[in-house]
């Protein structure tokens, strides 16, 4: 690997922006991609592998390439320290998301109800700041409470974040949108939040909700037809 690469690979790890470093087997070329100047096909490959997060060899045009995806981390920040949250947390560890809850009450968002889960106890508008959601970031919220839900929702609409989901009935998530409308947010942009969050399971209990969120969250990161809201009729 050449000085010039890898220390593109680190800015691009540090910026926490999705690459794969690509090899030519023949003879050890290698480039980071996307590129626009490297072939069509060999940046759609590329993105193929960021999609499935497996690192694989491909052949274009007559070449072997080994394709090494650089993903920064799977990241479920939930705002609501709540029982959702707490049902939630055991679905999302196992499928490699790194989990932080946010709750400025105390007596919610502590260690002895989420054990071995990173709590933050700032205001959601201050933890969506410093933690900066990105392409690899799911965002939910879950405390009915404007002052706490809007907040978070309002910098999670800035960012990258590829899931954004909001609890509530659609009572609750119209006015909602009427509230993120009056901060500026479009419509087009409003509609990347899922509300009432998680797919549609009839769910009623706390694990039943979180692993219809988990569910849904699963099939949005993995492109399923089940990630994609039709209208109700």
């Amino acid at each position: 690997m050449t000085p010039d690469i890898l220390a593109a690979l680190e800015e691009a790890k540090a910026a926490k922006r999705p690459v794969v470093l690509a090899t030519s087997l023949p003879d050890g070329d290698q480039y980071l991609l996307p590129d626009p100047a490297q072939p069509t096909t060999l940046n759609e490959a590329a993105a193929q592998v960021l999609r499935s997060d497996e690192s694989t060899t491909v052949r274009i045009d007559g070449t072997d390439w080994f394709l090494h995806a650089h993903n920064p981390p799977l990241r479920l920040i939930v705002v609501g320290a709540v029982h959702i949250a707490q049902a939630l947390a055991p679905f999302a560890a196992p499928c490699g998301f790194s989990i932080t809850v946010v709750d400025p009450r105390r007596s919610f968002g502590s260690d002895e109800r989420f054990p071995g889960i990173v709590i933050s106890n700032a205001w959601p508008d201050e933890a969506m700041e410093e933690f900066k959601p990105d392409s690899r970031t799911a965002v939910v919220t879950l405390t009915h409470d404007p002052k706490l839900d809007d907040p978070a929702l309002d910098r999670a609409l800035k960012s990258d974040a590829f899931y954004i989901g909001a609890l509530g009935s659609r009572r609750t998530h119209a006015a909602r949108l009427g509230r993120l409308k009056a901060l500026g947010h479009t419509d087009e942009a409003m509609a990347r939040i899922r509300g009432p969050v998680g797919l549609d399971l009839e769910a009623v209990t706390a694990p039943e909700i979180a692993l219809s969120i988990i569910a849904e969250l699963i099939a949005v990161r993995r492109g399923s037809p089940l990630g994609v809201r039709q209208p109700k009729p």
